[in-house]
């Protein structure tokens, strides 16, 4: 069994490395699983391009919805970038972070789920 400093070691080591030339975007959503309220952390790794113009991120329940949208400026644009949902309810949540160019059009769509479970129920 690995020991901690292994593991972290390792995520250290990937998130240094750049992304592959087919992933224009990548994320980790934190925690995958937690009690509500809860704070949902969104990391975002955007690989530099001309064409990058606005990153959108999305945590969606169905019965509860938080966005956020961060303006880019192309290849000079920040490499990563965090977003913060707090007080987050009981759900199944659909994250998710799409990166547009000037147009509107899609360059690369990412996905997680994250289960934020409330006080006595089974959700």
């Amino acid at each position: 069994m690995l020991s901690r400093r292994t593991w972290f070691a390792a995520l250290l080591l990937a998130a240094a490395l750049p992304l592959e030339a087919d992933q224009a975007i990548t994320m980790t959503v934190s925690p995958r699983q937690s009690l509500a309220p809860t704070n949902l952390s969104v990391r975002l790794r955007i690989e530099p391009d001309a064409d990058n113009r606005v990153l959108q991120v999305v945590a969606d329940s169905g019965g509860f919805y938080r966005s956020s949208e961060i303006s880019l400026d192309g290849e000079r644009s920040a490499r990563s970038a965090v977003v913060e949902f707090r007080d987050v309810p009981s759900g199944e949540y659909e994250v998710y972070g799409v990166l547009l160019d000037a147009a509107g059009r899609e360059r690369g769509r990412v996905h997680e789920t994250a289960l934020v479970f409330g006080a006595g129920t089974d959700n």
